[in-house]
């Protein structure tokens, strides 16, 4: 089956698959959609008896096929465990989420994700969600962006990024993306503009979509809805995803704070299955470049 998609190639798919430890009758969640390239083969697999895909994004509609055993849900993976409750579908044997933003939404240009298309400044996942990055920008107060761009981007000038925005914007508004790169070009450095526009745009795209509150969400559902010796695998781009899942798999809790019973055994509701991260080889990274960011995950339910 073509593993290839117009809305992105799988990122790590033989790895991610085989993390599933896909067995008879399993039921699955794809809880990340997008081009339907991991849903393909994880179906590939005719022990599976069913697969939940989970997706926010009404573009991702386009890329569902006929299979009795696959059912999607066009919802963000935050609702997870109220559609699965609702199919009856719990406990499953493992769930699958490729974190961040695929190369389709980067590159069809008119959602604003993308500094390199002087589109409007959208950046909603979800079309139906209220606040989108022109009302981020024009209206959040000067300390509110200086915490975005500190958390979300990880930029040490944080303060002053923010600080351009609120002056632009009281001249005039900040609609799209030609009014954003104007806003934040006295902060811009005269070299290596790349990484630094790709900060500005992942820190605002992670406000506008509450990405990291709700990963944090759906790893919690993920210990609800998962039977014992379940997996989960997930697929990360940027190190404050990774963080959140990485101290989640390890200790149970976002910050990453190690709990032990009186005889110094580990508590904690999962076990990581990789202790060393997995990353793409040299082969992915030339034939698949959002594969160069990726970090792989394994973690099993106790």
């Amino acid at each position: 089956m073509e593993i290839m998609s117009d809305y992105h190639i799988p990122v790590m798919a033989r790895q991610c698959i085989e993390a599933l430890a896909i067995k008879d009758n399993g039921v699955y969640v794809d809880a990340t959609f997008g081009g339907g390239g991991h849903a393909r083969l994880i179906l590939e697999d005719k022990r599976v008896k069913r697969l939940f895909g989970f997706d926010q994004d009404r573009d991702a509609l386009n890329n569902v096929w006929d299979d009795n055993r696959l059912t999607i849900v066009n919802h963000n993976y935050r609702y997870m465990r109220h559609f699965l409750r609702y199919h009856n579908a719990i406990p499953v044997d493992g769930i699958l989420a490729d974190l961040g933003i695929s190369s389709f939404q980067i590159d069809e240009g008119s959602k604003g994700f993308s500094y390199r298309f002087d589109e409007r400044l959208d950046m909603r996942m979800d079309r139906d969600a209220d606040e989108d990055a022109v009302s981020v920008l024009n209206e959040y107060p000067l300390e509110d962006l200086i915490t975005v761009f500190r958390e979300y981007g990880e930029l040490k000038n944080a303060y002053q990024i923010a600080t351009s925005i609120v002056n632009f914007r009281s001249r005039k508004s900040i609609d799209y993306v030609h009014d954003l790169l104007e806003a934040i070009k006295p902060q811009t450095p005269p070299k290596g503009d790349y990484a630094f526009f790709s900060k500005v745009f992942q820190a605002i795209r992670i406000e506008v979509n509450k990405e990291i509150e709700n990963l944090e969400i759906f790893l919690k559902q993920c210990l609800e809805v998962l039977q014992p010796g379940g997996r989960l695998v997930v697929l990360t781009y940027h190190s404050l995803e990774d963080r959140t899942v990485k101290n989640f798999m390890n200790t149970g809790n976002f910050e990453g704070e190690v709990q032990k019973d009186s005889f110094g055994n580990l508590i904690r509701p999962m076990e990581p299955w990789n202790k060393k991260v997995i990353v793409a080889d040299e082969h992915e990274l030339i034939e698949n470049t959002r594969s160069r960011s990726a970090k792989l995950r394994i973690g099993v339910k106790l």
